[in-house]
């Protein structure tokens, strides 16, 4: 049964700019969000992006975030929750992009635990998707994610972490650093023709709290073809978020 806030819909005075007009037609609520997050080299970076799609930068400064994190809600619009289909973890490595005013989410991969919310996001958003072996075990505030794509390859997209809030919540301030690597309404993505689409998104605005992790294997990002820093990551928690997306534009 869904325990969607339908309500959240009416809270838009803290989008950057309108809803779209065309009807939603996809509910998600996202669990217990690890934002871990790098500063990278932007012409490397660059590089593994899309020819043309333009990178976004915060003060000169480009990065790159590994999301952990699990969903419950996952349905069409008007279809109700299907059990095993409807709930599973998920993991993204994604960067940050803007086109025409509007800065976006690309992902370079989105691993799940469900083969049929991968194949559906492969054919009806063209999403990087890939089918991964997950567990997410939560002991009060602590959380246990374990996750191994399944491909031919030992130990590549792999990614095992304990991760818990370590502050109060706060939502992040106009401008800010955290507000640039979360409060994005929009994803981007360039098909095989090399034509860009944006697929909007609407939720409310994150409720954020400081984070402390022990990351014991992170191999997500250089599966992408990414280098790391040495450097520890940049770490917020979220408890729940419910979102509502649109189908792809193409641009």
């Amino acid at each position: 049964m869904s325990d969607f806030p339908y309500e959240v819909l009416q809270e838009t005075a803290h989008r950057p700019w309108p809803m779209p007009d065309a009807p939603w037609v996809m509910t998600q609520t996202w669990h217990h969000l690890l934002f871990a997050h790098w500063p990278v080299d932007a012409r490397a970076l660059r590089e593994r992006l899309p020819a043309g799609l333009p990178l976004d930068l915060y003060d000169g400064q480009a990065w790159i975030g590994v999301v952990p994190f699990h969903m419950t809600n996952v349905a069409p619009r008007g279809v109700p929750n299907i059990p095993f289909v409807s709930a599973f973890p998920e993991l993204n490595v994604r960067t940050y992009v803007t086109i025409a005013g509007k800065p976006g989410v690309y992902f370079f991969s989105l691993d799940a635990a469900s083969a049929v919310a991968v194949a559906a996001a492969r054919t009806l958003f063209g999403l990087p998707y890939y089918a991964a072996t997950m567990s997410v075990d939560v002991d009060g505030e602590a959380v246990r994610y374990s996750s191994a794509r399944e491909t031919k390859t030992p130990g590549v997209a792999e990614f095992r972490a304990q991760y818990r809030p370590a502050g109060p919540v706060h939502g992040p301030a106009d401008g800010s650093l955290e507000y640039f690597l979360t409060e994005r309404y929009c994803l981007y993505r360039v098909d095989d023709s090399f034509h860009t689409h944006r697929l909007e998104i609407h939720h409310p605005r994150w409720p954020l709290q400081p984070a402390e992790a022990q990351i014991e294997r992170n191999t997500m990002a250089e599966a992408a073809g990414i280098r790391l820093p040495s450097t520890a990551p940049l770490l917020h928690y979220s408890r729940r978020q419910d979102m509502v997306a649109w189908l792809p534009e193409r641009l």
